[in-house]
């Protein structure tokens, strides 16, 4: 079997965990993946229609994406594979020579992810623990967490009130209820905010038209990549961000269940390359585990590798649905701000608790000012370019903290032998 039945299937206690290859009745699974869709499916959309890849092919593979995750971590790392925003940029870049050549840079991208995975897997857990201890892992969630926080706020801000909704009823779902339904408040929220929206007529006509002319049934389009090696360079920082966010999703997830998932590492790094690859095969973007997803799964601690398989499931019959894309579509910025916000924020804080829980020494000047640094630049998205590739704001607070923090602690150590 690949999941046991928690509990008689339907109750759960107040803060009681259910582990990734533990199950409720399916009617509850589906509810939870219908949560995971709607807590990634309007970012998933917005990054290829940003770039102008096809939305409903993108869509196809985060599901299938998802599903390969599931299956290569053989269900053991819980997760949804969305379209990831490191590829905007390079993406956007490459625009000018055709959706053939943005493929063949997201391809590009899986497969050098692919070939990093097998590595992590070959070289062993204690050579990954050597360069990835704990205050640089809980600096990766941190930071990853916190780099998302514009895309909170900004849609926050330019609908408060029906980001207030939204985001006012996940907090009383949490507050006032108990067992599955606060488990669901995130889906109960963005169904109140969506619904607040509609009758204050906030959906923009233009949206409302394209649902009504929106067919049911139509098929993902699909493309064949092309190597260019002016466009292919431009995914190799790529890497390093879906390196991190993957590694970051997989120590948040070890932290709430309490298994140690570093052995899984490898496999969720290859899982994500061959998915990426695949999207690039095809004309989809290229994906990463998604923050959201992942402060769904903490918030909830429901780590149900069954709800990732609804949710993956939903998204592949979705893809083959315009007029469910396109209603989709009319999600307000408000609902996914109120939504991010509290997402968002959970997976910044799991970053602190990996901390805590190693007894990471905050009063090391070291520590206190590399990890600032990092999520500093992070969070301000430092962008610089080097030798014409221009670097984001989490690839360059990932260097720093997987790079600058050692070397700083080994000079460090150096000065004090001298002594």
């Amino acid at each position: 079997m690949l999941w046991s039945v928690h509990g008689d299937g339907r109750r759960v206690a107040d803060g009681e965990l259910i582990g990734s290859r533990e199950r409720l009745s399916w009617p509850v699974m589906i509810g939870f993946g219908a949560q995971h869709a709607a807590v990634m499916i309007s970012a998933t959309l917005l990054v290829p229609m940003a770039v102008g890849l096809p939305p409903a092919t993108t869509l196809l593979f985060t599901g299938i994406g998802t599903i390969v995750l599931l299956v290569v971590t053989r269900n053991r790392v819980p997760g949804y594979l969305g379209s990831s925003f490191a590829f905007m940029t390079p993406l956007a870049m490459a625009k000018e020579h055709g959706i053939a050549a943005q493929l063949g840079a997201v391809l590009v991208a899986g497969g050098i992810l692919i070939v990093f995975g097998i590595a992590v897997k070959a070289l062993g857990v204690r050579l990954l623990e050597s360069v990835l201890p704990p205050i640089v892992t809980g600096g990766l969630v941190l930071l990853v967490g916190l780099s998302m926080a514009p895309y909170a706020t900004e849609p926050f801000a330019a609908q408060p009130g029906i980001a207030a909704v939204t985001l006012g009823v996940v907090l009383l779902c949490l507050a006032l209820s108990k067992g599955t339904l606060a488990r669901l408040s995130i889906l109960i929220g963005v169904g109140a905010g969506w619904l607040f929206a509609i009758i204050s007529g906030r959906i923009e006509d233009t949206k409302i038209d394209a649902l009504v002319d929106a067919s049911w049934l139509g098929l993902p389009d699909v493309q064949a990549p092309e190597l260019l090696p002016s466009v292919m360079v431009l995914s190799v920082p790529v890497v390093l961000v879906l390196v991190a966010e993957m590694v970051a999703h997989v120590k948040a997830i070890a932290a709430v269940s309490g298994e140690d998932l570093d052995p899984n590492i490898g496999d969720a790094l290859i899982a994500n390359g061959i998915s990426t690859a695949l999207a690039g095969t095809s004309g989809a973007v290229g994906t990463t585990a998604y923050p959201g997803n992942t402060g769904l799964m903490v918030g909830t601690r429901v780590l149900s590798t069954a709800a990732c398989a609804m949710a993956a499931v939903l998204a592949i019959l979705l893809a083959f649905v315009p007029k469910v894309t396109a209603l989709i579509n009319t999600m307000p910025p408000g609902v996914v701000g109120g939504m991010s916000l509290a997402l968002f924020g959970l997976v910044a804080m799991m970053g602190v608790r990996i901390w805590t829980e190693a007894k990471v020494d905050l009063t090391d000047p070291v520590t206190l000012l590399v990890g600032g640094i990092a999520v500093v630049a992070a969070v301000g998205d430092l962008t610089v370019s080097v030798w014409g590739l221009e670097l984001h704001g989490v690839a360059w607070g990932s260097m720093l903290v997987v790079v600058l923090y050692p070397v700083v602690r080994r000079l460090r150590a150096r000065r004090g032998k001298i002594t």
